[in-house]
């Protein structure tokens, strides 16, 4: 008997279940799935962001509902147009094996007139943007009055986006003796006046630690100088080859500004604010979920309800106002059982907000520099070096391959390779090699770039990385239980694609490089150097701070000015790497 089994599914959705490869429920639905199923009971869930909430939710909804009436029995409320369309195509998904489930999606951006009429047809369950139901019962389009469910998913998001009052009059318009099942990552207190207005007796189950962040994400701080805060952010992306991130800006300007210059600069970036429409809207997330665009510049209400898995880094380029619009920001990464980063840029004068957010979510961040310009081209040659490696070799070359060993004969192969390699890596080099330090507080030590250390933190090369299976945890796990060291002996782990890098402090270092000496995994030999960049620089770690490391990463430094000139495809329609046209999207 599976999991789902044990949670009082009926067949029909464990089929569903199946057919969707869903095999172990997480921790809340594992709590609310049976509690929802075996009475008609308020329930108030705190669980952060990608926890797989809409299945807690989802599942018994559907086994409630009574298919045979065409009397609209279930509402969703939910913040943004993104999650309504998102929550309507998961419950049809789970309900592909009921007979005569509808589940129609109301929202703002589309025809009323439309939804209406599927209204009309008969739907048992409806999903919505607040300010959409609110216009929707106004004109007498929509009738929840007899609704046995009601949902408010993402609670907390909704109310800090200004939905209070239109939550209050859409419940108003429900029946007093329904179910009310209220989900959010945090407890503010709005979210609790909602509770306590509309809700009897709720019983409440907590995933985690009450407003606490996930503790798959890692969370960093870098301190610059206010004029150097776009560099740090592209020096970031530098130092990530892989990064597929969002980057928070706090007004639409700063967001339209800084998503213009990732642009120029050669980035694969776009914009995502309020002053979009919703056609363009549509095209900048289409292009982002296909990974066309690697760099999303968004505002913090325009971002609600994005739910991409995959998502390795949240970059704050300047920090929000309030500590829970910070949680929401960190949950859109390390999602789904993954790892992932929330890196801040933050000046001297913001470093008490820092605390602030640490004793909020119950985390403590790292402290980090800025990459230095040798660092980025460090990391940027290995990257280069496994791409040549992983390249599939095209037949089509096989005919070009006489007339290109006469142009290359001569040349041994030692030379080859320095030549192949120095193609990309010379912009690198030239781009950085006369950069400053950005970190206050003075550049880092290079004294010791040709010996190893003999006190401090020490900074290693390691030739496994993603593609072997690693994230930050497990690749801390294996150095540290391979070696035979205790647990805070290595951090600062930092997870490429093909190798990563790690840190440990200098009176261990002979032990590292001795036991990784001839080290083989599998057959393979696992080789372990002492970097030559002094990377992760800075204090071992806050007092307190839990040692986590970086994921999969993206996107590289400005392409040299011919490139960008010539490719710049629209995003929304090329596979192509390259950065995107302002107008493709505005």
């Amino acid at each position: 008997m599976t999991k789902f089994e044990a949670l009082g599914l009926q067949q029909s959705l464990l089929d569903a279940v199946t057919d969707m490869g869903f095999e172990t429920p997480s921790e809340v639905q594992e709590k609310a799935i049976p509690l929802l199923l075996e009475g008609e009971i308020d329930l108030v869930a705190l669980a952060q962001t990608g926890t797989g909430k809409t299945a807690a939710f989802g599942f018994p909804l559907i086994q409630k509902i009574e298919a045979e009436s065409r009397t609209t029995q279930g509402l969703i409320l939910s913040p943004t147009r993104e999650l309504c369309l998102q929550i309507t195509n998961e419950l049809k998904a789970y309900s592909k094996y009921e007979k005569s489930i509808n589940v129609v999606a109301i929202y703002g951006g589309a025809s009323i007139t439309e939804q209406a009429r599927q209204i009309r047809r008969g739907a048992q369950i409806v999903v919505a943007t607040p300010g959409r139901m609110k216009d929707m019962i106004g004109r007498g389009l929509v009738d929840i009055s007899k609704i046995d469910y009601c949902v408010l998913d993402e609670a907390d998001e909704m109310l800090n986006m200004g939905f209070y009052e239109d939550i209050k009059d859409i419940l108003s318009n429900t029946p007093n003796e329904k179910s009310t099942w209220l989900f959010s990552a945090t407890m503010p207190k709005e979210v609790s006046i909602i509770a306590k207005k509309f809700m009897h007796n709720p019983t409440e189950i907590t995933v985690g630690t009450k407003n606490s962040g996930a503790s798959t994400v890692q969370h960093e701080y870098y301190v610059v100088g206010g004029r150097d805060r776009y560099p740090a952010l592209k020096r970031l992306a530098d130092a990530h080859p892989d990064i597929f991130s969002v980057v928070f800006c706090r007004t639409k300007r700063d967001t339209q500004k800084v998503a213009e210059n990732l642009i120029e600069d050669g980035y694969n970036a776009g914009a995502l604010h309020g002053d979009l429409s919703q056609n363009q809207r549509d095209l900048v997330m289409n292009s982002f979920r296909k990974k066309q665009i690697q760099m999303l510049v968004a505002t913090d209400v325009a971002a609600r309800g994005i739910d991409v898995d995959d998502i390795t880094h949240v970059i704050n380029y300047q920090l929000p106002d309030e500590i829970e619009t910070y949680t929401h920001r960190s949950g859109r990464t390390g999602r789904a059982g993954k790892s992932g980063i929330s890196m801040v840029i933050v000046t001297r004068s913001e470093m008490r907000k820092i605390q602030a957010i640490e004793k909020k979510i119950k985390q403590k961040f790292l402290t980090k520099k800025i990459p230095t310009g040798p660092e980025i081209c460090e990391i940027q040659l290995y990257h280069l070096a496994n791409k040549i490696k992983d390249t599939e070799i095209n037949a089509d070359v096989e005919n070009y391959l006489p007339a290109i060993n006469d142009v290359l004969q001569g040349i041994d192969r030692d030379e080859l390779i320095k030549k192949i390699v120095s193609v990309e890596f010379t912009r690198f080099s030239n781009y950085y090699n006369k950069t400053k330090d950005l970190n206050t507080g003075g550049s880092h030590d290079r004294s010791g770039r040709d010996h190893i250390p003999s006190n401090g933190a020490v900074r290693y090369f390691i030739n496994v990385g993603e593609k072997d299976g690693y994230d930050w945890m497990s690749l801390k796990d294996f150095v540290r239980d391979t070696v035979g060291l205790g647990k805070e002996d290595i951090f600062k782990v930092d997870v490429k694609d093909s190798f990563s890098f790690f840190n440990s402090e200098a009176d261990v270092t002979e032990q590292i490089l001795k036991t990784f000496t001839e080290f083989k995994v599998d057959g393979r030999f696992v080789n372990v150097e002492v970097s030559k960049s002094p990377g992760g620089g800075g204090n071992r770690r806050r007092s307190g701070g839990r040692d986590k490391g970086r994921r999969k990463d993206k996107g590289g430094y400005g392409k040299k000015s011919s490139d960008r000139r010539g490719n710049r495809g629209n995003a929304a329609n090329s596979g192509k790497r390259r950065s995107t046209r302002r107008s493709d999207f505005f």
